[in-house]
């Protein structure tokens, strides 16, 4: 009895094992940390108007930056970043202005719900 081709044989279907991925939970959504401190530094020059990055939000909203050392303050857009809590946050030209800092500057500074 001759042998079967090899191209009867019947095709390997096997998946990989996906059944953790599959049933995983999906990772809760991170929660607002207002208000909060934050490293700032600026953020991309090119990019205009009042505005942070920081993974002090989990969606973006209106806040008030402030600076302890100074008392000086603006509302901007607060924009969340893709980071862990401690990394630190990114300022825009405007808003660094806004608070008198030198560009090169790496103040903490406090971040609050505006209004």
């Amino acid at each position: 009895m001759p042998a079967p081709a090899a191209d009867t044989a019947e095709p390997d279907t096997a998946e990989p094992d996906t059944a953790e991925s599959d049933t995983a939970e999906p990772a809760a959504a991170p929660q607002d940390r207002l208000p909060g401190t934050t490293v700032v530094s600026l953020g991309n020059v090119a990019e205009p108007g009042l505005w942070m990055r920081t993974p002090l939000v989990s969606a973006a909203t209106r806040g008030r930056v402030s600076n302890p050392e100074t008392g000086r303050a603006v509302v901007l857009d607060l924009l969340p970043l893709d980071a862990a809590p401690g990394a630190g946050s990114r300022m825009s030209l405007a808003a660094y202005q806004s608070l008198a800092l030198p560009l090169t500057a790496l103040p903490e500074l406090r971040v609050e719900p505006a209004g």
